[in-house]
Parts: structure tokens; C-alpha cells; sequence
């Protein structure tokens, strides 16, 4: 590709991206407290998914409409749009409260066109499908949460409570559209929202049976885990899933495997002074019973055949940290600087001077050379992160 068609194309990006800010600035004069948005106007606002730089204007429309009251976004799209506007006045103690019943009656219609243009169901979409049947090619869920919270949302949207699930609840609880409803009861599901919801128990089943996962974090700042959430989650997301309490904080971080892993999350943002960074009470409490679970998963290591989905999700890159993992219980002082670099960044690592290679068979357990050659075996077939992120 030569440097103008490059530059071309940047320029194009970028004169896309103005638009998009451009035309969503007609609207923020607009008193949403007082007047509806007409759908003819929605219909000229952009959105297209799948592409290199994303354009949805009606998230920036969305995000106008909270941001008059002062609304804190995690997406940063819409976020980096607000702090940019002379009005936007961040407000953390931000509720859904101040919201006026017309204010609600335009995020309906903003949120349910998203809907209809969404390539796949997100959550927060089903409202739109009440009366629809949802096509099998549009049932996909990015995380272990995201599958929890669609299925729950057929029947939040009835004011169902999920007391037994308390990080459920307060997602639901932060949604404008939410209403608790004591007198819920199953049958005020009509039978295609019967239908669709079986149609996503069925596709979940069929997907991995783990009920949170990396990337769900944010569900848990101030609610306590649980351990046995955690059945099913492999190895190398116990690890993501801590750091990413940090991450969700601005952590920076400097071993190549977490920092690829959050860089490419929309939610992220590093933080330029690094001493502000700090976990509260119930954070703190989610990443000591992480820690505990991984060391309980280590320890199979040495006891236990590894399962195949123990290996859910790694790279060629993680296999080979779990691989030297193995060594590096036993105190062995690597070579590769990265490799060395990863485990002492590793609460448990305690490097061994003694150790030699000579003695593996008197360190090494019986389980441990198996699960070595495991390791190896998977080695053979998996891709690299680097390969899949350059497609």
C-alpha cells in the first residue's frame, strides 16, 4: 500500500468520525426533557458495525441525552465525545432518577433503533423483540455475563428480582428502563418471548457452561464473588479476570500478556499518574479469591491430569507461560528476560538458585511430566495472538 492511498485513508476515517460528531451536534440544544426525537429524524443517523472504526451516532445521541445530567460512561467512544463538549459537567453520583419520563421516552427510541441495526442481540436489546422472533444468525453473546444477562433480561423486562444473584440485580437496578415488579410471575411471557428465550438457553448450552468470565469484571466492583462462579473458568482467564480489577482502574501494565489483553478492551483507559490507582474494599476481597482459585488450579499441576478445558482460550504465547510455569513452581531462574520478567511479577514465584535441570526427574512430579507433555501437544496446534490480531 503506498503512503497516499494510506493517508487517504486515514483522512477518510477521519473525516467520517468529524461527521458523526458533527451531526450528532445538531442535537445538543435539543431539550429531550420536554420534546421527542421523531423516528425520521433517527433514520438519518449513522451506524455501521463491523468496520475498522465503528460510526454509531446513536450512542453519541444516547450518550447526549445522559451527558446533559452528567452521566459517566465506561464505553469510551462515547465518553472521549462528551468530554470534549464545553457543557458536559461529569456528575459520579450520576442516577437514573433525574431522568424525566419524556428523557426515557427518547432513550426508547434511540436504544430500540440500535436494536433493530445491531448485527447480533446485545443486552439491552430485547425490548425490541418482544413480539419478534430473533433469528438464529442473531444469537451471540461476547462473555460467560453477557449470556447470563440476556437470558435474564426476558424476564427483567417484566420487573423480575434475582435476589439469589446479587451482581444481576444491581445490573439490572442501572438500567433506565428497569422496574422491579413484586408480582412478577413466569407466565406474563408471551409465547414468542418463550420461544426466543429457549432459543438462547439452547445456543449458551452449547457454548461453554461457565457463568462469568474475562471481560465481566465490571459486574463485580462492588459485588462480591462467588467461587463457585467460578467452575469452568479456564486457567488463563482466573489471571485476566484479577488484573482486570486493576485494568478497570487504569492500571498500566508492562507483562506483554495482560497488556495486549486490555488494550484491545473498548473500557480501558491508563491512567497517567499510576499512584491514584486503587482498589475499594470489595474489589480487593474479588482478587484475594482469585488469587486463592488460581493457586487451587496450580495445584493440580503437580496433582491432577489437566483437563482439555483447562487450555480454554490460550494462545501459543500463554501455553508456553504455563508450560515454564511447571518449572517455575519449583524456583527455576529463566533465561528469556520476558519469561523471567512474567513469573517475578507473579506473587508466588520464589527463584531457586539451586535449581537445575540435571534434577528434574528427583523435582518434577509424575503428574507434572504428563501435563508437560500435554502442554507440549496443544503447543502444536494453537495460534499465535499475534497471527490472530493481524488476521
Amino acid at each position: 500500500m503506498s503512503r497516499k492511498i494510506l493517508l487517504l485513508g486515514i483522512l477518510l476515517i477521519f473525516s467520517t468520525v468529524l461527521f458523526a460528531q458533527d451531526n450528532v451536534k445538531k442535537y445538543h440544544n435539543f431539550d429531550f426533557s420536554k420534546k421527542l426525537i421523531t423516528k425520521a429524524e433517527l433514520n438519518k443517523f449513522k451506524f455501521e458495525e463491523g468496520e475498522a472504526e465503528p460510526i454509531n451516532e446513536l450512542a453519541l445521541l444516547r450518550g447526549v441525552v445522559f451527558g446533559k445530567h452528567g452521566r459517566v460512561f465506561v464505553e469510551k467512544y462515547i465518553q472521549n465525545y462528551l468530554e470534549k463538549q464545553s457543557w458536559y459537567k461529569p456528575n459520579p453520583k450520576f442516577s437514573n432518577s433525574v431522568l424525566t419520563q419524556i428523557e426515557r421516552q427518547n432513550l426508547d427510541l434511540i436504544r430500540l433503533k440500535e436494536a433493530e441495526l445491531h448485527y447480533s442481540v446485545e443486552p439491552g436489546d430485547l425490548r425490541y423483540w418482544k413480539d419478534k422472533e430473533i433469528p438464529d444468525d442473531k444469537i451471540y453473546a461476547n462473555s460467560a455475563a453477557d449470556w447470563s444477562v440476556l437470558i435474564a433480561e426476558f424476564e427483567a423486562i417484566h420487573g423480575k428480582t434475582f435476589s439469589d444473584q446479587e451482581w444481576l440485580q444491581k445490573y439490572f437496578d442501572e438500567r433506565y428502563w428497569y422496574k422491579r415488579n413484586v408480582n412478577y410471575q413466569p407466565t406474563m411471557l408471551s409465547a414468542i418471548e418463550r420461544k426466543n428465550l429457549e432459543k438462547f438457553i439452547t445456543r449458551r448450552n452449547e457454548d461453554r457452561k461457565v457463568e462469568v468470565s474475562f471481560g465481566d469484571m465490571d459486574k463485580f466492583q462492588n459485588v462480591l464473588l462467588k467461587e463457585d462462579q467460578l467452575k469452568g473458568v479456564s486457567f488463563n482467564e482466573i489471571r485476566l479476570m484479577q488484573n482486570e480489577f486493576f485494568a478497570r482502574r487504569g492500571k498500566k501494565f508492562t507483562v506483554a500478556a495482560y497488556k495486549q489483553a486490555f488494550e484491545w478492551q473498548p473500557w480501558y483507559k491508563p491512567l497517567k499518574d499510576q499512584s491514584k490507582i486503587k482498589l475499594n474494599a470489595t474489589e480487593e476481597a474479588n482478587v484475594k479469591l482469585l488469587q486463592a482459585y488460581e493457586a487451587k488450579m496450580r495445584d493440580k499441576i503437580t496433582t491432577e491430569a489437566l483437563p482439555e478445558e483447562f487450555f480454554y482460550g490460550m494462545y501459543l504465547e500463554d501455553l508456553r507461560i504455563l508450560r515454564n510455569e511447571i518449572f517455575a513452581k519449583h524456583g527455576r531462574i529463566f533465561k528469556d528476560p520476558k519469561l523471567q520478567k512474567y513469573f517475578e511479577a507473579q506473587p508466588w514465584y520464589k527463584p531457586d538458585p539451586n535449581f537445575t535441570d540435571a534434577n528434574l526427574p528427583t523435582i518434577l512430579s509424575e503428574n507434572e511430566f504428563k501435563n508437560i507433555a500435554s502442554i507440549k501437544t496443544q503447543e502444536e496446534t494453537a495460534f499465535s495472538k499475534f497471527v490472530m490480531v493481524e488476521g
